[in-house]
């Protein structure tokens, strides 16, 4: 299993897949992983060619007065269990990877 930190290296990743002629199964999560989580993974592999998935506790998931810094995390379970139910690259950008300097796109429903 790959592990990549950066937009850049997901996308390369997906682009080889594709240009050999197969599909990219992505199951996105916010770490702590559990059956729920295994399950899409195992469900993308048996579907697609390459499985990616990615590990981002997203900031803009939790209104105001959420903790965010109390959102469970254990990488090195997660990396495993990854591993284990046939991930192929593990994608685990960092909140300046996804939100850089200057960034100002939102939609509010």
């Amino acid at each position: 299993m790959e592990v990549v930190r950066t937009v850049a290296q997901v996308r390369a990743c997906s682009r080889a897949a594709r240009e050999r002629g197969g599909t990219v199964g992505l199951v996105p999560t916010m770490g702590y992983l559990h059956e729920g989580h295994y399950s899409l993974i195992r469900a993308a592999r048996e579907r697609c060619d390459l499985v990616v998935v990615s590990l981002f506790v997203n900031p803009t998931q939790f209104a105001e007065g959420e903790d965010l810094d109390s959102y469970p995390a254990d990488l090195e379970r997660d990396r495993a269990g990854c591993a284990a139910e046939g991930c192929d690259v593990l994608w685990i950008p960092d909140r300046d990877e996804l939100y850089p300097n200057g960034f100002g796109t939102w939609i509010e429903v």
